[in-house]
């Protein structure tokens, strides 16, 4: 791999934008795709997403591309942001024109809708051979797109790319660490926008900052103990990727999953709460495939299940917040640091 190669980021959103920004700024080549060419000549022309990144400058460097085998062309890294309903399409149309030795890395949270598979096994079965890895962590894309610091991961099983990406995304106001947990680091980002929705909920409801502080933690548990389940490692889940993502998504008003919490907790219902954030909203496939993997595993995660019954119509927040305060007394951690509910 070269070490200054262009690097490609698919999807012209708020998070593929900023991150597309960032690259640019760094004095890497980077290139800009979008599926919609009329807004994507309209970022070209103004210098500006107007409707993800309206008071953010783009660097007159990024180039925005709309026809996707011109963008991937010569790329020696793609960077796929797009949402992960859409990511096994974005594969599809990928696989014939990529190059070789191409790498292949993604800034996408999430599962495969309706199987529960991670993305990166996705990657390895419809590209293998390409060097591949995920970047994660707690960042917003408005903050990181206006300078403001933010610290993000690079995971691979290709400890040399991840560095190598680390290191293109590396800035004075981001800082970017590398890691070989790819499971790992692909469950904290996806599972931190169910547990957002709970303490949204929460908080819709005004239940106080006791009750936040408790569904973030006993949250964390959840994700800990599914994590371990996976064969996840624990120091990957207690960082950036993990616990960073957590607390960000939980208390952030930017966090589209908090505000479908908040929405839901105000009594909002669920598809008007969708149509006023207008973006895609995570948590609401990533809740059925977090339920499968429990299942699977044979454990209970309340948190996680009584958000997926709320997005399901299943039962009311106040019926949810009951049904977890009414569960039975126990230790906190009745087998060791990583026991049962």
């Amino acid at each position: 791999m070269a070490e200054n190669p262009k690097l490609t980021v698919l999807g012209a959103g708020s998070w593929g934008t900023a991150l597309a920004a960032l690259s640019a700024r760094n004095g890497v080549p980077t290139t800009l795709w979008g599926r919609d060419r009329k807004a994507l000549a309209a970022l070209a022309a103004s210098r500006c997403n107007q409707r993800y990144l309206p008071d953010i400058e783009l660097p007159a460097e990024l180039i925005c591309e709309s026809d996707l085998a011109r963008a991937v062309h010569g790329a020696g890294i793609v960077l796929i942001v797009v949402p992960s309903h859409a990511f096994a399409a974005m594969l599809a149309e990928l696989a014939p024109l990529l190059d070789a030795d191409t790498a292949i890395a993604w800034a996408t949270k999430g599962f495969e809708p309706g199987t529960g598979r991670f993305l990166h096994e996705l990657v390895a079965e419809r590209l293998p051979g390409h060097p591949a890895a995920v970047v994660t962590g707690p960042s917003f894309a408005k903050e990181v797109a206006a300078g403001l610091p933010s610290a993000v991961t690079v995971h691979s099983d290709d400890a040399a790319f991840a560095q190598q990406l680390a290191t293109l995304l590396h800035a004075p106001n981001l800082r970017a660490y590398s890691g070989g947990d790819v499971l790992g680091a692909e469950l904290g980002g996806a599972m931190k926008n169910v547990l957002a929705v709970a303490t949204g909920i929460a908080d819709g409801m005004q239940l106080g900052l006791n009750a936040r502080a408790g569904l973030i933690t006993r949250g964390m548990n959840e994700m800990l103990r599914l994590g371990m389940a996976l064969g996840a490692r624990p120091e990957t889940l207690i960082g950036l990727s993990g616990l960073g993502d957590l607390v960000l998504t939980c208390t952030g008003d930017l966090s589209r999953n908090r505000r479908l919490g908040l929405a839901l907790g105000q009594g909002v219902a669920i598809d008007d709460a969708v149509r006023r954030i207008g973006q895609v909203v995570e948590s609401i496939l990533t809740a059925d495939e977090v339920a499968r993997l429990a299942d699977k595993h044979g454990l209970d995660l309340p948190i996680s299940a009584g958000v997926r019954a709320v997005l399901h119509g299943e039962v009311t927040p106040v019926e949810g917040l009951k049904a977890l305060m009414a569960r039975e007394q126990k230790p906190e951690y009745p087998q060791g640091l990583f026991g049962t509910a």
